[in-house]
């Protein structure tokens, strides 16, 4: 029978203990045809009696599944088995078509940190590094694998060179498995919002070895594992001021040859709360300018000072790398976040924005498809140019002391700081909600440190609570 031996050796229990020396799990140790099996069990008794029933079967001369490592009769059919590598490149092709790129990126970092707790040892292995590299961007990308495998000698060694799926079944390899994926190359901890992501991600893998039977369980449910603790609130270290802000564009403006067209993107960061995927899509169509008015005394077409302009935009642009799109593009263009497609969002302009737009909309012509901000040579704007530039204008503004703080530090935190002033400044939290793209409650959960002066109010509250008649 094909997948079947009777050359089985069974030996003694093993017992797993902690370093105060006490049992805390046994495991039956066997062999069959030379392959090593062993199976865990809380109990003695337990382990006692699966392995005696090993035994059983091996004297009365049943064959053993080279695929489960248990007597064929222990079960109607044999459950299939694929390597590590090829079920996660299954497993990356399957959720392909429908992920977006950032999530497909996400995907192959994950699979990447879990896969050296599944590689044989092997003297010809290539160095990790090598290893790494393979696997992010070439086995755990579909667009690119076919392009790459049949020449490239580390995905070679990969293809023969990971364990079986069913080696997860052991709980002490599985524990392996997610601690290293939930570590950083040098073993500490990894930062909690990638660990609680790679667990998740590694979760779902397993899911699927389950559907497609390699698995009878996702084995990942039988381990005791504590996410990281961390804190969504915006810090308010980070947030500037308005004073701070007009003068860090201001710094934007004077530097050449990017600084001038760069000043609205900043801009509506800061006044309008966009996040920069959303302000990299901005069309001409997105921005709502109010009339101009006409001015008798100067017979001339003038700003409003009052006037105020809204933006209604429907896609957002975030850049992900061209190897993860299904085009050559940097950045994918798709639905707002959290919103399902074909939602769109309207954000108010202040007079203050409504100018930013209006002189960068008559210095910088549009790009294609009417693109607000584009490259000092059109096409894209490259996201180390803004970073690049907002650096630089940090170091000229900020003290010393604050430039190494977390103050405006990331371009992210114009919106926090934009948000935090709309809050601070009395708008209802669900109109901020619905300007914003987030639901109030996640709204104040991510900005309750950044609402500020309602402390001594509160506390004269509590005083006229508490004072006698």
């Amino acid at each position: 029978m094909k997948n079947t031996t009777y050359n089985v050796r069974v030996y003694k229990t093993e017992t797993r203990k902690n370093k105060d020396g006490k049992a805390t799990s046994y495991r039956v140790l066997w062999q069959t045809a030379g392959k090593p099996w062993k199976k865990p069990f809380p109990k003695e008794a337990q382990a006692d009696t699966y392995r005696s029933a090993l035994i059983t079967a091996a004297r009365n001369g049943e064959a053993f599944s080279l695929i489960t490592g248990e007597p064929v009769s222990w079960s109607r059919t044999e459950r299939p088995d694929m390597s590590w590598y090829d079920f996660t490149t299954a497993y990356v092709d399957m959720k392909w078509k429908r992920a977006s790129a950032g999530y497909r990126r996400d995907i192959a970092r994950a699979l990447t940190a879990a896969s050296p707790a599944m590689l044989t040892a092997d003297r010809s292995k290539p160095s990790d590094k090598e290893i790494r590299k393979a696997l992010t961007r070439w086995a755990f990308n579909t667009k690119d694998r076919d392009s790459r495998s049949a020449e490239d000698p580390v995905l070679g060694w990969l293809k023969r060179g990971t364990c079986m799926v069913s080696t997860l079944e052991d709980a002490a390899t599985m524990r392996k498995v997610l601690d290293i994926a939930t570590s950083k190359l040098d073993g500490k901890a990894a930062a909690a919002s990638t660990a609680r992501r790679n667990r998740a991600i590694l979760f779902n893998a397993l899911d699927y070895a389950v559907e497609l039977k390699l698995l009878t369980t996702n084995p990942i449910r039988g381990l005791k594992w504590q996410a990281p603790k961390s804190s969504h609130e915006v810090n308010r270290d980070c947030v500037v001021n308005p004073a701070q802000a007009r003068k860090l564009l201001t710094a934007v403006a004077a530097q050449q040859r990017s600084g001038p067209r760069l000043v609205a993107f900043f801009a509506v960061l800061y006044f309008a709360g966009l996040r920069p995927e959303e302000a990299m899509d901005l069309r001409t169509a997105n921005v709502i300018l109010p009339a101009l008015e006409w001015n008798k005394e100067t017979e001339e077409w003038e700003e409003s000072p009052d006037a105020w302009g809204e933006l209604r935009f429907r896609t957002a642009a975030p850049d992900v790398g061209k190897e993860w799109t299904d085009g050559s593009t940097q950045r994918e263009e798709r639905q707002l976040k959290h919103r399902a497609e074909g939602d769109s969002r309207a954000v108010p302009c202040t007079p203050e924005l409504v100018k930013f737009l209006r002189s960068h909309l008559a210095a910088f012509p549009p790009g294609e498809n009417g693109h607000l901000f584009t490259g000092v040579n059109g096409g894209n704007l490259p996201t180390i140019t803004y970073r690049r530039a907002w650096d630089k204008a940090r170091a000229e503004v900020l003290t010393k002391a604050e430039y190494a703080s977390p103050l405006g530090k990331r371009i992210y935190d114009l919106r926090h700081a934009c948000l935090s002033t709309w809050l601070n400044a009395g708008v209802p939290p669900t109109q901020v909600a619905a300007w914003a793209g987030h639901s109030v409650d996640v709204l104040l959960k991510i900005y309750a440190k950044c609402i500020v002066g309602q402390d001594e109010t509160a506390k004269r509250r509590i005083a006229d609570a508490l004072r006698e008649e």
